[in-house]
């Protein structure tokens, strides 16, 4: 089989990355796969690519997905990157392949899906006594879409709460967060046709935001929503405040969105505290995926 590599023009560049992309072809033209590579511009992951390789199913193991890994290498390689980092479900075609390219397994996540009808329906009144649950000190907020004026600066600095979220040995860097940048992610969601909510805890003594928890549903309110994070800062933890948060996350996407059937969230296995959170709130595990990294 002939096969050509075609680098494409992607025009989604944001302030924080660039996307670069390529489609292999077959003798006739047919498309036969696609890669992305994500590469970080921001101050924090500059070192860091993202990739995302796709081949069809009746053309693999003939040399597809090499010859797209090997241009987004190169490319990664001629941007001065030092990390290329890559997910797959695990037990599937594209974690073989990642463990067979070089790659070395860096950190394990496990999705899980909290049903929001049926069974899960009934737990409504439960999470709802950890939301009226007073924690003195501090009260619950709430917004869609961008963040209001007078909570953005410290909201932005709250977004430092996941510097030390377990990433095992993922060389992710740091996420440096500023108020451009959070307006550019809500934008973000909202040019998708998607529909961000935002809880935060808001510390009484000064009104500054001492963590926070997104989802984002469909634009129709259906299907299944996903957590986008939980965090709390250092100096607010031990309150119970991740799991008052992510109780009130639930109350709202019920509330807000009647039609919605589920909210699915990730977690890695290394982080207990999160996990054991999800499971008191009713998540059930449904598949597993594996980060793995190229060192370049």
């Amino acid at each position: 089989m002939s096969l050509h590599v075609t680098a494409l023009t992607d025009p989604a560049r944001t302030p924080s990355a660039q996307r670069l992309a390529w489609l292999a072809c077959g003798d006739g033209g047919g498309p036969l796969g696609y890669a992305f590579l994500r590469v970080f511009t921001r101050e924090g992951q500059d070192h860091l690519a993202e990739l995302t390789l796709n081949v069809h199913a009746a053309e693999r193991r003939r040399g597809v997905g090499s010859r797209l890994l090997d241009a987004a290498v190169a490319a990664a390689r001629e941007a001065g990157r030092r990390s290329v980092v890559a997910q797959a479900d695990a037990d599937t075609p594209g974690d073989h392949f990642l463990a067979a390219s070089g790659f070395r397994k860096v950190l394990a996540l496990t999705y899980a899906r909290l049903d929001l009808g049926g069974t899960g329906g009934g737990r409504a009144g439960e999470t709802d006594a950890i939301v009226e649950r007073p924690h003195p000190g501090y009260r619950l907020v709430s917004w869609r879409g961008t963040v209001p004026d007078d909570l953005a600066g410290t909201f932005a600095d709250s977004r430092r709460a996941m510097d030390d979220m377990p990433m095992d040995d993922t060389d992710y860097g740091v996420v440096v967060w500023d108020v451009e940048r959070v307006l550019a992610a809500a934008r973000a969601v909202a040019d998708r046709g998607e529909q961000l909510t935002t809880v935060a805890v808001v510390d009484e003594s000064d009104g500054s935001v001492a963590g926070f928890s997104e989802f984002v549903v469909p634009g129709d309110g259906k299907g299944d929503g996903l957590h986008y994070g939980t965090g709390v800062l250092p100096e607010h933890r031990g309150h119970g405040l991740g799991r008052w948060m992510k109780a009130e996350s639930i109350r709202l996407a019920r509330a807000q969105h009647p039609d919605l059937a589920g909210l699915v969230t990730d977690t890695a296995d290394s982080n207990t505290h999160m996990r054991r959170i999800n499971d008191a709130l009713g998540y059930a595990p449904t598949n597993r995926a594996l980060e793995y990294q190229l060192d370049l």
